[in-house]
């Protein structure tokens, strides 16, 4: 994915850090310190200065949307009628108020984004269309794809 941000070059010790906080955001300082191999000071000021670059954007928890009923997971293909600013910022604007909608990316291809929803049942699937999608301006086509399971989930980058 291109950014405008500066590419980091981590080196061993910063490497580390990122795959042990990737599998174990809660670890202690000391503990990941000493996993790392690095005093706790200088464990933390390299925690610091990954944070201050953006490196680690945010700490969080790995919830399973099945135990909360939230076992629908489809991805909406979604094409807009006219290929405008306006139209697709108002469109990004919707779906990252959708609380349903986990991910959404902008896309070359048949549409123009593609998302990720979580949603407990067809019938609230049914009205999450119609009341978030269907609703927008400038939505000209939506096609769902249903997941049957779950092949491979993984949150951690490769470092």
């Amino acid at each position: 994915m291109s950014s405008s941000k500066d590419i980091f070059k981590p080196d061993n010790y910063d490497r580390h850090i990122l795959r042990i906080l990737q599998q174990d955001g809660r670890i202690s300082n000391q503990q990941l310190a000493d996993e790392v191999g690095l005093s706790t000071a200088a464990c933390w000021r390299r925690v610091k200065a990954l944070e201050e670059r953006g490196v680690l954007r945010q700490y969080t928890a790995l919830v399973d949307p099945q135990t909360l009923n939230y076992g629908l997971c489809v991805f909406l293909l979604v094409s807009l009628t006219r290929h405008s600013k306006d139209n697709a910022r108002e469109f990004e604007e919707a779906v990252k108020a959708c609380p349903e909608v986990m991910q959404c990316y902008a896309v070359t291809g048949n549409a123009d984004f593609v998302l990720r929803v979580v949603i407990p049942d067809m019938a609230t699937y049914d009205n999450f269309l119609t009341e978030n999608i269907f609703s927008l301006p400038g939505v000209s086509q939506v096609k769902s794809n249903f997941t049957l399971r779950e092949v491979k989930y993984e949150t951690a980058i490769p470092v």
